[in-house]
């Protein structure tokens, strides 16, 4: 009896080789418009480009990127006294800016994408966290909304850091050397 593994390979037919290369490009794809997403809601709060923010919000303009999210999202949230406390700080504030335009940065050109997809990890957990439970955003699903799908984005890229693509990843790697860490 010729089991799975006893089956012949036909040497005109890669599977792997072509299922890898898919899978690559798949995540490439996942990983840069992650990274565009946390780009855009960098330039929109710091600019007011008025898809979230508008022009009079802006962060050029005085406004606190964390104050609206921070202080509407939580009203009704058992972490609400949490994250209202958080909402406005000047600390708080620079924080989440320069974790939007790391994580960003790092998901988008592939270079430090560990760093960029644990710290991105971290924004999306807490605000989710802001809105929980899901209920009180409007959402049709208890448990798992984007913030979620975005973790495992996260995740899939951290994992996945080894056979990227579409990135700069390579000379990346030659200044950082074996300190995968840091890819």
């Amino acid at each position: 009896m010729t089991t799975l593994t006893d089956a012949p390979v036909r040497p005109d037919v890669r599977e792997d080789a072509r299922t890898g290369t898919a899978l690559q490009t798949a995540i490439a794809v996942a990983r840069i418009l992650m990274g565009f997403t946390f780009l855009w809601a960098f330039f929109d709060k710091v600019f007011g480009l008025g898809f979230s923010t508008p022009a009079e919000r802006a962060w050029v303009a005085g406004g606190s990127p964390t104050t609206g999210f921070l202080t509407n999202a939580t009203a009704d949230s058992p972490f609400a006294g949490v994250f209202q406390a958080l909402a406005g700080s000047v600390l708080v504030d620079w924080l989440f800016m320069l974790g939007l335009l790391g994580v960003g940065l790092s998901l988008m050109l592939g270079i430090g994408v560990r760093v960029g997809a644990i710290a991105g990890t971290a924004m999306l957990f807490f605000m989710y966290l802001a809105e929980f439970p899901l209920t009180l955003t409007g959402s049709t699903n208890p448990l798992v909304d984007y913030h979620i799908v975005d973790i495992t984005v996260m995740a899939v890229a951290f994992f996945a850091v080894a056979d990227q693509r579409w990135s700069f990843a390579k000379p990346w790697r030659t200044i950082v050397g074996d300190k995968t860490w840091l890819w």
